[in-house]
């Protein structure tokens, strides 16, 4: 049971921090404040059999495809928060072309892979790393580490989704309760602001209470 939350626990946080729309920032931070806090801690080097270990674990998992993941959801939230604040034409799309191929080439998802061997180190003992490549090492351990993406993706979804009904539902309940101050406010809706001028200017016309 310990192996499988292991593995449940870095995908359900990767998903998190994409959802909440700064996953870069944060895996960067987390990492470096890992790595850091494992530097500070550990003054001997980690021992070289547990070290292969863990690699060999990683692989099972299949950590980097994990980190890659992460690095694809992100990239797909950043696109949409783009896409309320820069001009719905050719020279629009290819900014937000050009920044998320940018902030891929500028994510550095071997170094976050990295720092899992040294969080590895910090969170089991040799034994339980052992215990942990028999699990994945194992059918259903196999199972696990396939279906997670998908479960994870799943729950990604989900919860999006629900943020998003309760969001709206919460807006319009304060909106009734305070009219005069809510009446024009909305949710940073994407759709709405990615419009033509000449679209929003119809759009604002169809709006308009008709004599």
């Amino acid at each position: 049971m310990k192996a499988v939350l292991a593995l449940v626990v870095i995908y359900i946080g990767t998903f998190l921090v994409a959802i909440q729309g700064s996953s870069q920032n944060a895996v960067q931070a987390a990492a470096q404040n890992a790595g850091g806090q494992q530097a500070a801690a550990s003054a001997k080097p980690m021992d070289p059999v547990k070290e292969a270990d863990i690699r060999s674990l990683m692989e099972l998992v299949g950590a980097r495809d994990l980190v890659q993941d992460g690095l694809t959801s992100s990239s797909e939230q950043y696109r949409e928060k783009l896409l309320s604040t820069v001009p719905n034409n050719d020279k629009g799309q290819a900014f937000i072309n050009a920044f998320v191929t940018s902030y891929e080439k500028k994510y550095d998802a071997d170094q976050v892979t990295e720092q899992l061997v040294g969080i590895y180190d910090k969170h089991y003992s040799e034994e339980e790393i052992k215990g942990l490549l028999q699990f994945y090492g194992s059918p259903l351990g196999q199972k696990v580490a396939s279906e997670m993406p998908k479960i994870s993706r799943e729950i990604a979804t989900a919860a999006r989704s629900a943020s998003s009904k309760a969001a709206r539902e919460a807006l319009v309940a304060v909106k009734e309760q305070n009219p005069e101050v809510g009446q024009n406010a909305r949710l940073g809706n994407g759709q709405r602001r990615w419009q033509r001028p000449a679209e929003t200017s119809q759009a604002a016309a169809g709006d308009a209470p008709q004599p």
